[in-house]
């Protein structure tokens, strides 16, 4: 994507944490919370960085809130639409917004430069994937689809990430597992339970 710039980032963090039964984000591994982390590895990757959550969610780090326009967390489309809706509202000169989940705290630090590898269209969304799977709550959204995607989550029965992805041209880029003193680990593992956590705290010092 030469050429495009450097995309103000987003922190997906909307979600309910049912399976947690408390904000993962705020959740400590490895001296830090799984939001400090996140931050601390999209921060020079971005041009800013903002947190898709609720109005009153607990903001330690001091980002920019953006609330979800339609309320009653309807999942994470939702949130990539509000984070495009601001962008365009505050003019930034800018294609595409990354997008990140506030529960994959070892996510690649050269993520964005291989994401804008993967293609010079403005219009193209471009998604990760490792070993079998894809992952697309990571992704650069470009702002050109923000019509489609109000229009298309204004129907309640919408709201799967990958039917909206069929919709509209994407690639998706390859990145490979992390080689651990245990065994490879995949850089998009998320926390979602509490046995999530506790693989997560056993990897973080080797993966500092």
């Amino acid at each position: 994507m030469s050429g495009f710039g450097t995309p103000p980032g987003l922190i997906l963090a909307g979600g309910k944490s049912s399976r947690m039964g408390t904000d993962k984000a705020l959740l400590e591994i490895g001296g830090d919370t799984i939001l400090g982390h996140t931050v601390r590895r999209l921060g020079p990757q971005v041009r800013e960085i903002a947190l898709n959550a609720p109005e009153g969610f607990p903001n330690p780090v001091g980002l920019r809130l953006v609330p979800d326009r339609m309320g009653n967390q309807v999942g994470p489309l939702a949130g990539v639409l509000s984070g495009l809706r601001d962008i365009i509202a505050r003019g930034l000169p800018a294609t595409h917004l990354l997008t990140v989940p506030s529960d994959t705290p070892f996510f690649p630090t050269d993520l964005v430069t291989r994401l804008e590898a993967g293609t010079d269209d403005a219009r193209t969304i471009v998604i990760p994937a490792s070993g079998e799977r894809d992952h697309p709550v990571f992704g650069l959204w470009p702002l050109a689809i923000a019509d489609d995607l109000e229009t298309w989550l204004s129907n309640p029965e919408n709201r799967r990430i990958k039917t909206f992805l069929h919709r509209h041209r994407q690639v998706t880029v390859k990145f490979p597992m992390i080689e651990t003193a245990s065994g490879p680990f995949d850089p998009f593992f998320n926390i979602n339970t509490p046995e999530d956590l506790a693989e997560a705290r056993r990897f973080a010092g080797m993966l500092a």
